[in-house]
């Protein structure tokens, strides 16, 4: 499995482009609606803030949103 090593998000007229890129330095772009985008950003959210103190040594405190 490929390790992410660097990413960064650029903005285009309609859309957004995602630039990853591997430690071995092979670089991907993907283009993502800003729909796709919020959904990758409350994945992420979701699933660090369930592993949260297997990640971070923290326990999650913070209530969440019903």
């Amino acid at each position: 499995m490929r390790q992410l090593s660097r990413f960064a998000i650029s903005v285009r007229a309609d859309d957004f482009v995602l630039h990853l890129e591997d430690e071995a330095g092979e670089k991907m772009d993907f283009a993502a609606t800003p729909d796709q985008l919020d959904a990758v950003i409350d994945a992420l959210d979701e699933m660090l803030s369930e592993n949260e103190e297997e990640f971070f040594g923290v326990a999650d405190s913070a209530p969440r949103p019903s």
